[in-house]
């Protein structure tokens, strides 16, 4: 691989994309390489953060995330032993979390989710759409205002507004919970 730019920009970058995507799809099952696409990426050591802007598309394996923005924050730490003393420590970068803005979509299989925005926590392995979150799973559909999908175990929880929304004048100004919605296409 070749780089043309700063090299602690795009190694930073490189490293922390390829630990989140290595480390979050690896765990599927997938080795294959990891490619990302976008039209702008910017690296911010002081943050320890590569956000990616501009039609992302980022897959390995089965699984693929687009959306609008990508952020990746991540941690820098030394390697604790060194093969022979005269080597120096080695960063390694550990992702933290991602989160990824407008017009997501998270595939992986048969399984499609969507929404406004995601958040992928590395330690809880869980990826969390919220904003307009709805999952496809073949032709099933179901949305709530919280998807949560477990990576290691391939599920999904569907979580409803706890909170009420006022209905409009015509249903007399009552409070309504937002519900969870599934449709299940039967053959």
């Amino acid at each position: 691989m070749k780089f043309y730019y700063s090299n602690s920009f795009i190694l930073g970058a490189c490293l922390a994309a390829s630990l989140f995507l290595g480390g979050a799809m690896t765990a599927l099952g997938a080795e294959a390489p990891i490619h990302i696409e976008a039209n702008r990426m910017t690296s911010t050591e002081k943050t320890n953060s590569v956000v990616f802007t501009g039609d992302v598309d980022a897959k390995q394996g089965d699984v693929r995330i687009r959306s609008d923005e990508m952020t990746v924050f991540y941690t820098a730490a030394a390697a604790e032993n060194p093969k022979d003393k005269k080597e120096t420590k080695k960063t390694a970068q550990q992702v933290e979390k991602l989160i990824c803005i407008g017009n997501v979509e998270l595939t992986r299989g048969e399984w499609l989710g969507t929404s406004k925005k995601m958040v992928y926590l590395s330690k809880e392995r869980q990826v969390i759409l919220t904003d307009n979150a709805k999952a496809w799973q073949g032709q099933n559909m179901v949305s709530g205002d919280k998807i949560i999908y477990y990576l290691d175990e391939g599920r999904s929880e569907v979580i409803g507004n706890k909170t009420s929304t006022t209905l409009g004048e015509s249903d007399g100004g009552k409070k309504k919970p937002s519900r969870v919605n599934m449709t299940i296409m039967q053959n």
